[in-house]
């Protein structure tokens, strides 16, 4: 094994808290393009005061409060592979909360390693608020005897989508985004993209999951934050800022499934599901 990893054993269990505001949740929500095409729509998440829209934060900024992974190396060689988000109840618009972090696997996939770390969240009555399951990969670091990561079941449905989402990515919306938490030079600085073998900076693989769940708040959801109890996809290309991203989604009882493709057609999000929490009686 690769000398910047071990068995998941050896990474130490993690606790921090984060406590959040209105602020917080609404640049959150502009980063991940609310209320970009009409700046009226969506304005429960985009404004905190405006007359017969509640404020409410948008599900995925859940992913926000989930602890870093430990340090598996430069951010040339590190990928974010995968996320699910499970919500256990509504997340409130601003609060204060503990998450409690561990790495729980870490798979031999020959060309490189993925490690699965997983961050569980409560609040401060100590009830679950989410939980937060990464997959990171690091290139290079495979080969090392390991057992592969287990795989999930998912199959593209053989008819169109029910629903296309589409966006138009602002050529700086990760230089917004990255105002949420996440500074890694990968997404702003042109050097550092370069190293890594991109021809420029990407966008957040976060960022694009976030436009992905909007897609799917308001077309499978009902614009029902509260509905969603769990978002899961693998990333499987860069989008770049100035690309276009569309949201293919396909309804099924209880959520639906969904894959993203950019401009070009190229996936960026792949075995993509949905699953909503059931309506009350």
């Amino acid at each position: 094994m690769a000398s910047r990893l071990c068995a998941p054993n050896c990474y130490p269990r993690t606790t921090t808290e984060r406590t959040w505001t209105v602020t917080d949740t609404i640049l959150y929500a502009l980063g991940v393009g609310a209320g970009q095409a009409d700046p009226a729509d969506e304005l429960r998440f985009t404004t905190e005061n405006s007359i017969g829209h509640r404020h409410a934060a948008l599900p995925t900024f859940a992913t926000l409060l989930a602890a870093e992974p430990p340090y598996l190396g430069e951010p040339a060689v590190v990928r974010h592979a995968a996320e699910t988000l499970t919500l256990h109840r509504p997340f409130p618009p601003t609060g204060r909360a503990r998450t409690t972090a561990s790495v729980t696997g870490v798979y031999d996939q020959t060309r490189g390693a993925l490690v699965h770390h997983r961050s569980e969240i409560h609040g401060v009555d100590g009830a679950p608020l989410a939980t937060v399951e990464r997959a990171m990969f690091v290139i290079d670091a495979g080969r090392f005897g390991g057992q592969r990561a287990p795989v999930t079941a998912w199959e593209r449905p053989a008819g169109q989508p029910d629903h296309t989402g589409h966006h138009q990515i602002r050529a700086d919306q990760a230089l917004l985004y990255r105002l949420s938490g996440d500074r890694n030079p990968l997404h702003s600085d042109p050097a550092v993209a370069r190293a890594a073998g991109l021809r420029r900076p990407v966008l957040h693989g976060l960022c694009t999951y976030g436009f992905a769940a909007r897609t799917l708040l308001h077309s499978v959801a009902d614009g029902d934050p509260d509905l969603i109890h769990r978002i899961t996809a693998r990333f499987s290309a860069p989008l770049f800022p100035g690309d276009t991203l569309a949201v293919l989604v396909w309804r099924r009882p209880g959520g639906a499934l969904f894959q993203a493709v950019d401009g070009q057609g190229r996936l960026v999000l792949d075995r993509g599901v949905l699953e909503l929490h059931r309506r009350p009686a």
